[in-house]
């Protein structure tokens, strides 16, 4: 689809990822970013136009979906890491995870579906993770939150075939945020991810391996059981 002159919501907009996508849309002539924020007072991105966004309040999101009753592209970009290793911690983390990962993705694509419907089709993007599709001790929980927001995904992929949406899941490895700062490691570029993104929405692609980890995790779904169940 095209995004000259689209109108875009994308949640999670505060920082990191979210900007980048916001000022991705922009770049590519975006008519209207909505940047849904917790704090919207507290946020100044020169170009969007804030909107109050709690994914986890059902009273935000249908309050957003009102407000941006004209987008065609939704990018589910809020997401959270906050749980516990595998066998240590208390779950709680775990929990606010599927809220806002999985439950969050959910309830605003289910929100957004009638509007992206009555606007043509447009697009909904998913920001997910090589952690869709693969686990480790240190964070299962939150790869747990993103294999089901990967199913949900797919889910929605079928769903809204009919009305002509273009569903877009997104995957990559570390990406260079604030919220990966400790974390040494090859990391992606922010920017990288949106434009790569943007690619994918224009040339109407419904999936985005950004970067080699992304690819070679993805190959190895079909490929040598080690690969995914690592015994080392």
């Amino acid at each position: 689809m095209k995004i000259e002159g689209s109108v875009a919501l994308v949640t999670g907009a505060n920082r990191g990822i979210g900007v980048a996508f916001c000022r991705a849309l922009l770049a590519r002539g975006a008519a209207k970013v909505y940047a849904g924020v917790r704090r919207p007072e507290d946020f100044a991105e020169p170009g969007l136009e804030p909107l109050r966004l709690d994914v986890t309040d059902p009273e935000q999101i249908a309050a957003a979906a009102r407000t941006a009753s004209d987008a065609t592209i939704v990018i589910n970009n809020a997401g959270i890491q906050a749980g516990p290793s595998l066998l240590e911690g208390s779950l709680d983390g775990a929990r606010q995870e599927l809220e806002v990962n999985y439950l969050g993705t959910w309830a605003v694509s289910r929100a957004f579906a009638p509007v992206l419907a009555a606007n043509g089709g447009g697009a909904l993007v998913n920001m997910l993770s090589v952690a869709s599709w693969r686990s480790t001790k240190r964070f299962p929980s939150y790869a747990a939150s993103k294999a089901a927001q990967w199913s949900v995904t797919n889910a929605l992929r079928v769903a809204l075939r009919e009305q002509g949406t273009l569903v877009v899941g997104v995957h990559v490895g570390w990406v260079d945020t604030g919220a990966t700062a400790g974390v040494d490691e090859p990391k992606t570029d922010a920017a990288e991810v949106a434009a790569q993104t943007m690619d994918a929405i224009a040339r109407d692609e419904p999936e985005v391996l950004v970067d080699e980890t992304a690819r070679r995790v993805r190959a190895a779904l079909s490929g040598p059981l080690d690969l995914i169940y690592p015994t080392g």
